[in-house]
């Protein structure tokens, strides 16, 4: 891989730049308004994320697309006028120019691309909206992709610890190690490493919050049949690829909810690039790997596993069987 040292450092300050956004924005929510599901907050941090890391990617790469998770068709609409404004006033407080509202929306839609291309990047401004709603986990994750395989990778997590304060930042280049620094503040960068630990009774899993992200039923059958007893690290986002990069779970399923469906790249790239440079495994739950060459959709996997590597043999082999013995069950 070549240098990409200058990609890493936009990276990391766009991503900065947009979790100081969100973590405002988080602060400052209402228990009423949760209570009453409404979203508007998580809107306002979700578009002023892509605004600001579309701003900061465009003016250093202005050549290379980017595949976001959203466009600003419906923040244009007039019923979204006071959200519209909000995102844009939060966008202004980080950047050092002036902005308006058509500018934040070109901004949003620079993160419209869909399509493959021999380098592009791909952003997901807040992964595990949930999570951010809760007050509790969240991330935004970032990377570049170049002739289909992850070059670089940068995820912010600005609830998870780290040296004993709130926001870590990981990041990886291929082919260096992964690195965890404060996502806040000062301090240097220190390398991560997976868990050395090869036998299945004494792993850990690392599941969602969110039992609609991934079938927890089939994680804990799986969990049976390989004799884990400890309870699982639950977590939403893809700040659970951070968990298995810096050695806090073994294992980390992605398993299909419903038939037929199709992970999205920006939910797994930037995760991906960090616990592969860590020393881990991350494949489809075939054992393929996952392939970030058809455009927006990760449209040849199915669903995702991520574990410290010792322990991926034993993580396919097991829903394989599991998978066979339901197979084998329906037909009589």
């Amino acid at each position: 891989m070549s240098d990409l040292n200058r990609e890493l450092d936009i990276a990391i300050d766009a991503v900065r730049r947009a979790a100081i956004g969100c973590r405002d924005v988080q602060a400052s929510l209402d228990p009423a308004a949760i209570e009453k599901k409404d979203r508007s907050p998580v809107t306002i941090a979700d578009f002023a994320s892509q605004a600001l890391i579309c701003r900061a990617i465009g003016n250093a790469f202005a050549d290379d697309p980017i595949i976001g998770e959203e466009d600003s068709t419906d923040l244009r609409n007039p019923d979204n006028a006071v959200v519209l404004s909000r995102v844009t006033s939060h966008v202004a407080a980080l950047v050092d120019e002036t902005v308006d509202e058509d500018q934040v929306c070109a901004w949003i839609d620079r993160g419209g691309a869909k399509e493959f291309s021999p380098r592009f990047w791909t952003l997901d401004p807040i992964d595990g909206t949930k999570g951010f709603l809760r007050g509790e986990h969240y991330a935004i994750s970032l990377a570049l992709i170049v002739d289909g395989a992850l070059a670089l990778g940068v995820v912010g997590c600005p609830k998870l610890e780290h040296a004993g304060e709130a926001g870590v930042l990981f990041t990886a280049i291929t082919g260096d190690a992964a690195m965890a620094r404060p996502l806040f503040g000062e301090g240097d960068p220190q390398p991560i490493q997976v868990t050395e630990n090869p036998a299945p009774t004494k792993a850990r899993f690392c599941e969602s919050v969110e039992s609609a992200h991934s079938s927890h039923d089939d994680a804990g059958r799986l969990a049976a049949f390989l004799g884990i007893t400890t309870e699982p690290y639950r977590i939403d986002s893809q700040a659970k690829y951070g968990a298995i990069a810096s050695g806090l779970a073994d294992i980390y399923l992605r398993l299909p909810t419903r038939p037929g469906y199709v992970e999205k790249i920006w939910d797994h790239a930037g995760g991906a690039a960090i616990v592969a440079a860590a020393g881990g495994r991350v494949t489809d739950v075939d054992g393929k790997p996952l392939e970030f060459n058809h455009g927006h959709e990760l449209s040849a996997n199915r669903g995702v596993i991520a574990t410290n590597g010792l322990l991926h043999g034993a993580v396919i082999n097991g829903l394989d069987t599991l998978r066979r013995a339901a197979d084998a069950s329906e037909r009589t």
